[in-house]
């Protein structure tokens, strides 16, 4: 038989039609994707897995005893029923079979076992339809069916039983067993770690490691495993990041000193740049006069002014000749950074350096005369969409690539918008304060800079809660609050969850309301037992037959409008001649309109804490406060509500990333979620593993300094290059 190795294919050790199941369960193909899948918890034959509390309508595993069972006919069709009752010792559940009487054989009272099924709800009881199971037979553990005597008895149940991740189609135990295939057919595992550091942290080696995960014979088996197991992931990872930043670092790039252009603006400036600006401004300026390229993550408050760094970063560059380009994850906020950038610049330099704007929706004549200017190298700035990054875009000489609110990027999609320079620099943004575990785990190839002072001038927010169930009346008052607003001459945003009603609304891209019913108090207050969850079209007609909004202009902004009829709502709503904006979160960065005074969040429950935060701070940047209102059926004490009650808690974006780590998973933090894919951490938890991320950080910085090409140690290069798509997912969004 050939050697089976961690890269040996599944189908040659298990067989084609259990990998084939594994593959499309879990997407491993070798031996080392199937060691790669933990057990999501370990269990003992002796104990049971509490019963209560199971969430309805999902995959569940648990542990158990046959408490009876029960065989009876079906009422309205011919056929029998099986009705088994499991147990934990306090509460119950049922498992359900039809048509296979055989069951009642299997499912004797006292027996023990594995249940595995998806939990439903029926006349007020929990049950189990079809469940797969696997018991705990005593005798089967012995050779030749011995009866285990009391030692050995009590150290079989007391023997941890793994509980694997599992679907529909592929049980726990079916795992379970692919894995001890594997184990048993694998040869020595090389270990890629160095054996000084293996022995300094106290670790286990890699292949028992995963022995001690996958078979362990006590609790401290599996959790020593786990830790080792835990701290090769940090490691591998960090030292992935460290090495494809240190490679970034030592590349060739053409320097890009300061020069007259900057000067004239910061002299055309009608105000001081704030101390953080200047001190961010420096760091940039001296790197983008270095002949090697920067890499550097701007993060930064609401409204600190990052996007004025950012232009005076691009006058740095033009000033040799070279162009930049700043990438935007939707139109609207492209079209606002190009007004953004052309008004700041003024008519002079505007003139002198030809900025364009590059859409995917953009008229085919102006696309032609942009990408044409590019090409030349007359135009020096490029604002636009996802479009920059298409074919048919080149640059005459791109210096600077910006990635303007980053975590809606991946690695992938910034790389591609450096290829279309040689080695340019690159400066990703973002108004999402990032935890420092979260940048040092997704962004660790970028340096970080932050701005935290706002400019002054700037006026306070003041954020409530208006819980709508419990306070009809207050819900009521917001829309009235509104129009007085609108009386006075300021201007409303009021933004949904969803585009339209119906049993399916349609949602903007990134965000992860759910299309279900609620109760909810409608504009005008009235109270219907039932209706969609928020949307911009419904709140449009219903806020414009509304008395107090007669003779105010109320216009909708969604991301599938066309884009010319976005830039024509937004520049209205800019302009004043639109009083209220519903919306989506097309408008939660980037839209400035400084005689905006109130944010109403609809259904604001379903938004995350970072987004809410980013959604108040459209308000509040003129001559007056903001009031940022959300609105919410959420049950207090529930999650949803203690996530909103956080952000009318605190404006410090900082904390509020910190308590968004700590209520949210790590994939939906790390932007896995938001597109669909599982979180890439295995044993990681970044919410916990802070302290270990950063000294796996300084272990693999240390490693790299003493061989940065790691020519002495080549299976630590192989890890990096498995780790490449490792690193695309985390920074996905």
């Amino acid at each position: 038989m050939a050697t089976v190795t961690l890269d040996s294919p599944l189908s040659g050790i298990i067989g084609g039609k259990s990998a084939k199941a594994l593959e499309k369960a879990f997407g491993m193909t070798t031996a080392l994707g199937l060691l790669e899948h933990l057990p999501r918890r370990y269990s003992k034959r002796g104990e049971l897995t509490p019963l209560t509390g199971l969430p309805v309508g999902e995959q569940v595993t648990v542990v158990a005893q046959v408490l009876d069972v029960q065989v009876r006919r079906m009422q309205r069709r011919p056929g029998q029923i099986v009705e088994a009752r499991i147990t934990d010792g306090v509460g119950t559940l049922t498992l359900t079979f039809f048509n296979q009487a055989f069951r009642a054989k299997d499912l004797r009272a006292g027996r023990q076992g594995i249940f595995a099924g998806k939990v439903s709800e029926y006349r007020g009881a929990y049950q189990l339809q079809h469940p797969d199971y696997e018991f705990f037979d005593a005798d089967d553990e012995v050779p030749g069916g011995a009866q285990l005597e009391e030692a050995a008895a009590k150290a079989w149940a007391e023997t941890p039983v793994p509980i694997y991740p599992a679907t529909t189609q592929v049980a726990s135990w079916t795992v379970q067993r692919a894995v001890e295939m594997v184990l048993d057919a694998l040869s020595e595992v090389p270990d890629p770690l160095p054996h000084e550091l293996v022995r300094s942290e106290g670790l286990l080696s890699l292949g028992a490691a995963f022995e001690a995960a996958h078979r362990p014979r006590n609790d401290s088996d599996w959790r020593q495993a786990q830790r080792s197991l835990k701290f090769r992931e940090a490691f591998d990872l960090q030292l992935a990041l460290l090495y494809r930043r240190r490679q970034q670092a030592a590349e060739p790039s053409t320097p890009r000193p300061p020069g007259a252009l900057l000067e004239r603006f910061d002299a055309s400036l009608p105000f001081a740049l704030t101390g953080d600006q200047v001190q961010v401004g420096s760091v940039i300026a001296s790197e983008l006069a270095e002949p090697h390229p920067m890499h550097r993550l701007l993060q930064g408050e609401v409204g600190s002014g990052k996007t004025l760094v950012a232009l005076r970063a691009m006058l740095q560059v033009a000033e040799s000749g070279g162009q930049s380009a700043l990438l935007a994850p939707t139109e609207v906020l492209a079209a606002q950074h190009f007004r953004s950038v052309v008004e700041t610049l003024g008519p002079e330099l505007a003139a002198h350096l030809n900025p364009v704007l590059v859409t995917g929706r953009m008229p085919a004549s102006e696309r032609r005369r942009a990408l044409l200017s590019l090409a030349s190298g007359n135009a020096r700035i490029a604002v636009g969409t996802h479009a920059l990054m298409s074919d048919g875009v080149t640059f005459y000489d791109l210096g600077l690539t910006i990635v303007d609110e980053q975590h809606r990027f991946g690695v992938d999609q910034r790389e591609a918008l450096r290829q279309k320079g040689s080695q340019p620099h690159v400066l990703a943004m973002t108004a999402t304060p990032i935890p420092r575990t979260v940048a040092l785990t997704a962004f660790g190839d970028l340096e970080t800079l932050t701005i935290r002072e706002l400019p002054p001038g700037r006026q306070g927010i003041e954020t409530f809660v208006v819980p709508e169930i419990e306070m009809p009346r207050r819900a009521a008052r917001v829309w009235e609050r509104a129009a007085e607003d609108i009386a006075a001459g300021r201007q409303v945003y009021v933004v949904c969850p969803a585009i339209s009603g119906g049993a399916a609304p349609s949602l903007e891209e990134g965000e992860f309301a759910e299309a279900e019913t609620t109760e909810m108090i409608a504009p005008g207050g009235a109270q219907p037992p039932k209706r969609p969850l928020a949307n911009v079209t419904d709140t449009v007609a219903e806020m414009r037959a509304m008395p107090q909004f007669a003779g105010f202009r109320v216009e909708a902004l969604t991301g599938n409008m066309p884009g010319p009829e976005k830039d024509r709502v937004m520049s209205e709503f800019a302009a004043g001649s639109i009083h209220v904006l519903v919306a989506t979160t097309v408008i939660e960065v980037g839209v400035n309109v400084p005689n905006a005074s109130i944010m109403i969040v609809r259904d604001a429950d379903r938004f995350g804490v970072s987004q809410l935060h980013q959604l108040r701070g459209r308000v509040g940047r003129g001559q007056h406060a903001g009031l940022c209102l959300l609105m919410s059926v959420a049950e207090q004490g529930s999650i949803a509500r203690e996530r909103i009650e956080a952000v009318a808690n605190t404006s410090d974006g900082f904390a509020l990333a910190e308590i968004d780590l700590e209520l949210r998973r790590e994939g939906d933090i790390l932007g896995t979620a938001q597109s669909g894919g599982r979180s890439t951490l295995k044993l990681l938890r970044v919410t916990h593993d802070g302290e270990l991320i950063a000294h796996a950080r300084e272990l693999a910085g240390a490693l790299l300094d003493t061989d940065p090409g790691l020519g002495a140690h080549p299976s630590l290069a192989a890890v990096i290059a498995r780790e490449e798509q490792h690193l695309e997912n985390l920074a996905k969004s």
